[in-house]
């Protein structure tokens, strides 16, 4: 189940983490899920870079968490192609081992220039059991033989029919893949700062209704004991309707802001962290997707600002950036 969450622009609203639960200004109950003692007294980040969450869970039983459906679509393709290889490989060298283990007379082979190993002969038999190929050149003799070529026969009808359903629901599936800059800034805005981030979209899809939500996260002291509060920064444009080039997501800092005042020092002192959720229609799809990301005080530069990604091209010619430029910043003028 996918849940989204839309930020609009509203006034500044606070979300303390304690006992478990935060209440807003309206009353209204708010829970990040992180809960109140994991937050409030562990200094790690919450949220990795990647948008995983930065946790582990121990204690519960394996049976419980092994879940091969999800791990096989969570994989990279690479790794996941590799599995696929090694499980045909495998798959094909025992029962050929199988084969090979009742005898030369087990397995005949007709072919002019027959293979004398058995085991190289079991193993060839099996890839064309496996694949339903068929040849004929090799075939089974006796009752034993046969009964292991029904089993391999139903096992790869499984394993065939497993794999292609992960396939394609790897392919049916979509997924957002934004491309975020490395550090945020906090920069002159207007007549203020504000602190930015810029993403781009890492596909040649389109994402339409792209929304933004920001939060502000950091230890406070409260009645002797550290409480992690979490403010939703208002922000310069919450939402776009396209997405064809890149974004520039902007907090301003104004007198209002949970920010304003706070120093780089400041940042690191309270174990502060932005977190950041996006969420998007991926129009191929006409399905809905998001993302995560935090930075942390030592990928936020004061005083810095980003260099433009925008290429200047010939007239007539489509608009281009460079996104190899996507996290370079200069130093800001004051």
């Amino acid at each position: 189940m996918v849940v989204i969450i839309q930020c609009i622009n509203v006034p500044t609203e606070t979300i303390e983490n304690s006992a478990g639960s935060g209440v807003r200004p309206d009353g209204e109950e708010r829970d990040l899920g992180f809960g109140s003692i994991v937050s409030g007294q562990s200094r790690q980040r919450l949220i990795n870079p990647d948008g995983s969450f930065n946790v582990q869970r121990s204690g519960l039983p394996f049976r419980t968490t092994l879940n091969l459906f999800h791990i096989f679509l969570e994989m990279r393709w690479a790794s996941f192609l590799s599995l696929l290889l090694a499980i045909y490989f495998v798959s094909n060298i025992v029962f050929g081992m199988g084969y090979a283990a009742f005898g030369e007379a087990a397995l005949v082979d007709t072919s002019a220039d027959a293979t004398q190993s058995i085991y190289i002969r079991g193993f060839f038999f099996s890839v064309q059991t496996f694949a339903t190929i068929g040849y004929g050149t090799i075939h089974p003799v006796g009752i034993i033989p046969n009964l292991l070529v029904t089993v391999e026969s139903y096992y790869s009808l499984l394993v065939n029919a497993l794999i292609t359903g992960v396939v394609f629901a790897r392919f049916a599936r979509p997924t957002a893949r934004l491309i975020y800059s490395e550090i945020a800034v906090v920069a002159p805005y207007r007549d203020t700062t504000g602190l930015m981030f810029r993403l781009v979209n890492g596909r040649n899809n389109q994402l339409i209704e792209v929304t933004a939500q920001v939060i502000f996260s950091r230890l406070v002291a409260e009645n002797g004991r550290p409480v992690r509060r979490f403010d939703l920064l208002e922000l310069e444009r919450s939402k776009v309707s396209f997405f064809p080039l890149a974004w520039t997501v902007v907090h301003p800092i104004t007198m209002e802001s949970p920010l304003k005042g706070l120093s780089h020092q400041d940042l690191l002192r309270s174990d502060a962290e932005i977190l950041i959720l996006m969420s998007a229609i991926d129009e191929t799809f006409a399905q809905v997707v998001h993302t995560r990301t935090s930075y942390k005080p030592s990928q936020i530069k004061f005083g810095h600002k980003f260099i433009s990604i925008y290429r200047e091209v010939p007239e007539g010619e489509p608009i281009s950036i460079d996104v190899r430029r996507l996290s370079s910043v200069e130093r800001a003028e004051s």
